[in-house]
């Protein structure tokens, strides 16, 4: 079992926001949406605790992916997927 890990800060925070774009578009670029959806929304989650001066670090190309492009397609006035049950 992971011991639990600190909160990341600074550098460190960026470059794991960073990844996890990174990660998110690989899912994107492989068709695989629900990957995406959830690495984006840990990401996300992610980005927003950044402040000013840590979000210009990020490489404009991902910052425009993760808020617009991607909002296009996962944003909250798209249908939600589907669960994967037996049809009736």
């Amino acid at each position: 079992m992971a011991k639990p890990e600190k909160p990341l800060t600074g550098e460190a925070l960026v470059k794991e926001v960073c990844r996890r774009i990174r990660v998110a578009r690989s899912y994107w670029d492989a068709h695989n949406n629900a990957a995406c959806r959830g690495e984006r929304e840990r990401a996300l989650a992610l980005y927003n605790t950044l402040t000013k001066e840590q979000k210009d670090k990020i490489p404009q190309q991902l910052r425009v992916w993760l808020r617009y492009r991607s909002e296009k397609y996962f944003g909250a006035h798209r249908t939600p997927p589907k669960s994967k049950g037996k049809a009736k």
